[in-house]
């Protein structure tokens, strides 16, 4: 099948890509030409493993390519994914839905034919009555189906995700749309992934409730951590003797600084905001939103008691900065408050991070960036477990301990277990676990 994706940022160019590994035939399309030149030269403007690997080999392929010139590529194109950001509206925190209406507009004066419209990007419940409107009122003759079709992927895993999913959710209301979209998803179908078709609102709706029930789950055992701590117990084992429910389960039971990264703020918040204006308000979601945002400050109040109560003058050093492993995105990320809360207080700050360094200079001011763990633990007064890469679950405590000022680490992601930090000499922290608890299984985390 001929397919455009109107949008080359993270899920327009996970989409295209894979799209062209099961054989179709893919055009991605995005108005920054930078972009796109760098595309064609094969250079990835994102950190996701594997990634670049299946960019180039689907390119060399020819079945995969990259333009700026939306009415060159979507008249013939039999299917044109939506692709584009929908990021919180300054102010009110609505999804802001300006990128979505441009293209849509773009797409009504360029198709030609019928053609299936598919929203990919996460949108409020009825926008696909708005994206359709649009067409039609914009081309009264296009011949158009608007599909729903939300992604469902996480960062770090996302090839992954889209080649092996749980679930492949379409929202129609044009039949002719369902034998189209099915075709599309062929090469999963036949390896009985879940193909669900529904109606357009549904779909739109189900993304967002996927959303705020993870954060949920997050915030959730987080709370917990915190009476753990107040009450002498372990959230760790509490996690595990929770998720040994089958209808709860494990994933997302994991105590921390709170959830970060590109979907679960913003969704959370264009959902409560969303149920709202349908004036069914989302007490729930609204209440999550509200702990994982003192959550985050919260973290970097820990660190200072951990210090004796101030850290005016002292060193912390930061081991991560991404809101999770295996990306380099920084989108509200934990790193950001607790550091802010760290320098508020007088604190001088160096971080690493193996891909988030970058972008955090743009977002982060007065941090020094270092070029290992080892280079953040020199004369530091304490470190900082924030994001767990791989790189840091091994860390060798004694060179770090030597290269120290004092020896205390704070790990918020219970990585490691406290009687081996301890040994080392170091006074160790953890959440929502005793001292002398062990650290969870090194991967599951990263598998989430």
């Amino acid at each position: 099948m001929k397919i455009a994706i109107v949008g080359s940022g993270y899920v327009g160019l996970v989409t295209g890509v894979c799209l062209a590994d099961f054989g179709h035939d893919v055009v991605c399309i995005d108005t920054d030409e930078r972009k796109i030149d760098a595309l064609k030269l094969g250079q990835i403007p994102i950190y996701e493993p594997g990634l670049s690997e299946l960019v180039k080999a689907n390119v060399a392929s020819g079945r995969l390519s990259f333009t700026t010139d939306l009415r060159e590529a979507v008249p013939v194109a039999e299917v044109v994914f939506i692709a584009v950001g929908t990021p919180s509206r300054r102010g009110d925190g609505h999804a802001d839905l300006s990128y979505v209406r441009a293209v849509a507009q773009e797409v009504a004066d360029a198709v030609s034919g019928f053609t299936v419209v598919v929203t990919k990007s996460t949108v409020p419940v009825g926008t696909g009555d708005e994206v359709a409107h649009i067409i039609s009122s914009t081309n009264p003759a296009a011949d158009v189906a608007v599909v729903s079709n939300p992604e469902f992927l996480r960062e770090g895993a996302a090839i992954d995700d889209f080649k092996r999913p749980d679930r492949i959710v379409v929202g129609i209301e044009d039949e002719r749309a369902r034998s189209v979209m099915t075709e599309v998803y062929r090469p999963l179908y036949l390896n009985k992934s879940p193909l669900m078709f529904t109606n357009r609102r549904t779909a739109e709706l189900i993304k967002y409730a996927a959303n705020a029930f993870l954060a949920m789950k997050i915030t959730f055992i987080n709370e917990i951590a915190d009476l753990c701590e107040a009450a002498g117990g372990n959230v760790q084992e509490v996690s595990r003797g929770i998720g040994l429910d089958n209808r709860i389960g494990s994933k997302f039971l994991h105590a921390g600084p709170g959830y970060g990264g590109s979907c679960f703020p913003k969704d959370t918040l264009a959902l409560v905001k969303i149920a709202q204006d349908f004036g069914s308000p989302m007490r729930l979601v609204e209440t999550t939103v509200s702990i994982n945002d003192q959550r985050k400050r919260a973290m970097s109040r820990k660190v200072i008691a951990a210090c004796g109560g101030d850290v005016r003058g002292k060193t912390i050093g930061v081991l991560g900065l991404t809101f999770k492993p295996n990306t380099d995105d920084m989108r509200e990320a934990p790193s950001i408050d607790i550091i802010q809360g760290l320098l508020d207080k007088g604190a001088r700050v160096v971080a690493y991070d193996p891909h988030g360094m970058e972008a955090a200079r743009g977002l982060i001011d007065h941090v020094e960036y270092v070029g290992s763990s080892y280079a953040v633990a020199d004369n530091a007064d304490a470190l900082v477990l924030v994001t767990e890469w791989n790189e840091f679950r091994s860390l060798d405590l004694a060179r770090m301990k030597t290269a120290m000022k004092t020896p205390v680490l704070v790990d918020l992601r219970n990585v490691y277990n406290a009687e081996d930090v301890i040994k080392h000499g170091f006074e160790y922290y953890s959440v929502g676990r005793p001292a002398g608890s062990s650290g969870r299984d090194a991967l599951t985390e990263a598998a989430e």
